[in-house]
């Protein structure tokens, strides 16, 4: 039998426990523990004392737990990580190590130059060690004194300063004088140019037709014969635009005839390119199709081979168009007119217009490059000198003339540049017509327009060796000569990319390291960035790129100086020649403007189209071998790489001695040759 519950000792232990926690026995001045003996009442704090610190123990021995178990975790995790940086470093490397392969299988990348990079990178690498450890020693803000007794470490650095100072930095300085002085002279042509062009705008100068054939009534006898070229060779991306190009131009048929002149070795192509032909054939367009069997000496070659044969001594005036030019219909009526009572003109060059100038920053580049080149160069030598290069494309020449200068020449890797050089120097005279444009395609990728690059600057060099006797010797004027001499060739082909180079990517770097000389800011800043500004003139919407075109242009300088080099000492790959890689971003849009241009042809001529010859499909043909075709990769260029390593190691160094503008431009001129180093510029590829 249960007890019955005491609710009265229940009630006394609630009283008790309501004294006890209300009352602190030390605080409570009515407790005078200094004379009782008895203990005071710690009873509810002893326990809950006790409570408590075998708590805190518990927590303290888990927490131990899990500190040891989230150390085993994260070092698990950095293990894991670890590994996963180790593979993908070898990745990279591999990957790295083939594309440098790659490249340098091309060309170029194992010249003499490249070495010379190379060694100049180490050194400045040294050297920025050893100016680190003196900046930290204080030797930056005061040459240690060899007479002192000091280590051995400071008794060199007190002679390299010594040996830099007396030894190393006067040629430096003059080499900087030189260089600033040829820069300064390069800036005054620019300059020029820019007012001529200005000049050109407010008089409203431009050349003047003698006849024009869309006025009046004209027979088909007023129409001079007219021979249209189209050298390729292996453009299957582009060769059905220019074909369908010419074919639909606004001439009379029977007073023009069509050379495709292909020098492919790819057997699809040429069977391609004949279907092509024979399309138009069927059409009622005096058009054949030509190859040779031996291909020597590239496109002059294939031009000489052309003129050879016996039909041409008919026609008087020939066209030539690249496998990319696409020209309006109004070309032949907005060129030839200018020839009549011209009996001494020998070329009418055509502006280009870029289907792709928008694609990507590097066509933005070269857009911005080009635009300059016709608008202010060509235009201005045009109109005051009745003389400029011939730019291999978009012209039309007067066949007399092309013989009486020696016709197409195999020496150089610019025949369009020889044979107006030669026609100048037999007293024929030019003109450029910015007004009447041709549209073509600009190379998208940093690989083709380096190879592009390097062939547009080292036939210059190969053909100033060859004809400087020859102008010499000529009977134009010493104007005449003194221009094709120090300005064509010397100043704009050979000083500009010297002084280039070497300025910006040679001199300014030694300068952070050999600090008695020096360039002025003016130099390194305010004058490129004048200069850029007047060259993105004639392309306005291109103001937003105004910095990007001054990095990238003397990031190109590497290209062209070494392009000028092998070509004016006959080095090894001067004499090549690789044709630029197109890629026909707007075939499709054409072919169909094409097929719809040519409707009036077929009626006019009573010819009916089958709905098997369309040019539609043969292009959805050739983008299925395209696709199966090898997979392309981004390369790793080694000189533009290695440049950019140099310069960032003299931003370093010059951030040392806190200077401003050099540093700045060090550092993104470093970081621009980088970019294009990893082939990041244009177009990407897996």
């Amino acid at each position: 039998m249960s007890r019955a519950p005491n609710y009265e000792f229940q009630e006394w232990w609630n009283k008790q426990r309501e004294k006890t926690n209300n009352v602190d026995p030390l605080n409570d001045p009515k407790l005078d523990h200094s004379h009782s003996t008895t203990p005071p009442p710690f009873t509810a704090l002893d326990v809950d004392s006790s409570s408590s610190s075998v708590a805190a123990k518990k927590e303290r021995s888990r927490s131990a737990r899990q500190l040891s178990w989230v150390c085993l975790l994260k070092f698990q995790q950095l293990a894991a990580s670890l590994g996963w940086l180790s593979g993908g470093i070898f990745h990279l490397a591999r990957t790295a190590h083939r594309r440098i392969v790659d490249s340098a299988s091309l060309r170029g990348d194992t010249s003499r130059l490249y070495r010379a990079i190379r060694v100049f990178l180490v050194v400045v690498i040294v050297l920025l060690g050893f100016e680190l450890v003196a900046y930290f020693k204080g030797w930056h803000f005061r040459r240690p004194d060899p007479s002192d007794v000091l280590g051995l470490l400071a008794v060199v650095y007190a002679t390299w300063v010594d040996v830099r100072a007396r030894y190393m930095s006067p040629p430096l300085q003059s080499l900087a004088n030189l260089c600033t002085v040829l820069f300064i002279v390069q800036s005054v042509d620019r300059v020029v140019l820019i007012l001529g062009c200005f000049w050109i705008k407010f008089r409203r100068l431009k050349p003047l037709a003698s006849v024009d054939y869309d006025v009046g009534d004209h027979s088909v006898e007023d129409f001079p014969m007219v021979l249209v070229q189209i050298p390729m060779c292996n453009e299957r991306e582009v060769y059905q635009q220019s074909i369908g190009a010419v074919c639909i131009m606004d001439w009379p048929k029977e007073r023009m005839l069509v050379q495709v002149l292909d020098d492919s070795d790819e057997v699809d192509t040429q069977q391609l390119i004949k279907a092509e032909v024979h399309k138009w054939q069927q059409r009622g367009v005096r058009i054949i199709y030509r190859h040779r069997l031996i291909r020597t000496g590239y496109k002059a070659g294939n031009l000489k081979s052309a003129m050879g044969c016996d039909y041409v001594k008919d026609y008087e005036f020939v066209a030539i168009f690249d496998a990319d030019f696409q020209p309006t219909p109004d070309f032949l009526k907005k060129t030839v007119p200018y020839f009549k009572a011209k009996d001494d003109l020998a070329l009418v060059q055509a502006r280009w217009a870029f289907v792709n100038k928008d694609e990507n920053l590097l066509t933005r580049l070269q857009n911005i490059n080009l635009s300059f080149h016709f608008e202010v160069e060509q235009q201005v030598n045009g109109i005051f000198l009745n003389f400029f290069g011939f730019n291999g494309t978009a012209g039309v020449w007067r066949i007399k003339a092309l013989e009486e200068s020696g016709g197409w020449l195999e020496r150089t890797t610019v025949e369009d540049m020889d044979i107006a050089v030669r026609a100048h120097l037999h007293g024929w005279k030019f003109i450029f017509l910015n007004d009447v444009k041709c549209l073509c395609e600009l190379p998208e990728t940093y690989e083709a327009y380096k190879k592009q690059q390097h062939r547009w600057h080292s036939g210059p060099m190969q053909l100033f060796r060859l004809c400087f006797f020859d102008i010499l010797r000529s009977k134009v004027s010493w104007a005449k000569k003194v221009n094709l001499i120090f300005l064509f060739f010397l100043l704009r082909k050979l000083i500009l990319p010297f002084y280039s180079f070497t300025l910006f990517c040679i001199i300014l770097p030694l300068t952070m390291f050999l600090p008695e000389a020096e360039l002025p800011a003016w130099v390194v800043c305010y004058i490129p960035g004048v200069m850029s500004l007047l060259s993105v003139l004639p392309a306005p919407r291109s103001f937003p790129f105004l910095v990007p075109y001054l990095l990238f242009e003397n990031t190109m300088s590497v290209t062209k100086f070494n392009a000028m080099i092998s070509g004016l000492f006959r080095l090894g790959s001067s004499y090549e020649w690789v044709v630029t890689k197109k890629l026909g971003r707007s075939s499709e849009t054409d072919l169909v403007a094409f097929e719809k241009e040519s409707e009036p042809l077929m009626r006019s001529t009573s010819l009916h189209r089958s709905n098997s010859d369309s040019g539609i499909e043969e292009l959805s043909k050739l983008e299925l071998s395209k696709k199966t075709g090898k997979t392309k990769r981004n390369r790793l260029f080694r000189k533009e790489l290695y440049l950019a390593f140099i310069l960032l190691t003299a931003s370093v160094r010059s951030l040392l001695s806190a200077q401003g503008i050099h540093f700045y431009f060090l550092l993104f001129q470093g970081i621009s040759f980088l970019v294009v180093g990893l082939d990041l510029i244009g177009e990407q590829v897996s």
